[in-house]
């Protein structure tokens, strides 16, 4: 199933990649809190990047693969700072090959036409760790550090530790229709974050993790234990913020200073 997976996402990911340059995107323009916004289109899903008023030296830039404007406490840090700040709209497909494809593809123009760095951070809140976690496996070369906030990277954990409950079968069941599994191959599954971390590990990834230890949606035991423990095994930089009766919410920290202290420390262009 491993190698029919990536043999469909190379040939998806080719597609869309050459789809979303093969026309110049209508770009919108806005402002979003005090800075200018860029709404476009890739592959079909929506698409924007926020511009610092002066960009850093190499460009460089946050990628938010979900929830925008949820707790933008960092963003705004990285934006007076002089990044960029993206997003493009992958809502519910789990981190999926799909979602990958569309993320290759507004990659390859954000950075070809925006000029971006070709290395960016990658910044995953909540099921936004799938997302996040399976784009630097795809291309560890690619991420210059991942920001984990309470992620969900273990998919038997979140949400499939609720399946048999009426709001958590639906997720489980859209999770298989993203993925193109049968109800047997989803209770075998073996390709969540958490099974590829000496991929991200041995690509040299640093990660900052923050989480709640009382977390009842994402469990830390289930998710971000895991990865601290394999990334600490392989001696790899993985530094933990780890909140005393924390629960899933809220995300981000009131005072961003370890996260840009985290990122500017580790982010090299």
């Amino acid at each position: 199933m491993k190698t029919k997976w990536w043999i469909w996402l190379l040939g998806l990911m080719f597609g869309l990649v050459a789809d979303a340059l093969a026309e110049t995107p209508a770009v919108t323009s806005s402002t979003w809190r005090g800075f200018k916004r860029l709404d476009f289109v890739v592959a079909g899903r929506p698409a924007l990047l926020v511009v610092p008023k002066t960009p850093a030296a190499g460009k460089p830039w946050i990628w938010r693969t979900e929830f925008f404007e949820h707790e933008p406490q960092a963003d705004l840090a990285l934006l007076e700072r002089g990044w960029h700040v993206a997003y493009v709209n992958a809502q519910d497909m789990y981190g999926a090959p799909r979602a990958v494809a569309i993320f290759d593809g507004f990659y390859e123009l954000v950075t070809q036409r925006y000029n971006l760095a070709r290395r960016v951070v990658l910044e995953g809140l909540s099921r936004g760790g799938l997302y996040a976690f399976n784009y630097a496996v795809t291309h560890p070369e690619r991420v210059a550090a991942l920001y984990l906030d309470a992620p969900v990277l273990n998919v038997h954990s979140w949400p499939g530790r609720n399946k048999d409950t009426p709001g958590g079968a639906k997720l489980w069941r859209e999770l298989r229709e993203c993925y193109g599994l049968s109800v047997e191959a989803a209770q075998n599954f073996k390709d969540s974050p958490i099974d590829h971390i000496d991929i991200v590990a041995k690509a040299g990834v640093p990660i900052l993790l923050i989480a709640g230890d009382a977390d009842e949606t994402v469990p830390y035991t289930e998710n971000g234990a895991i990865l601290k423990k394999r990334y600490d095994e392989l001696h790899a930089v993985c530094e933990v913020i780890l909140k005393p009766g924390g629960k899933h919410h809220p995300h981000s920290l009131v005072d961003p200073a370890p996260i840009l202290e985290f990122v500017l420390k580790y982010v090299r262009f």
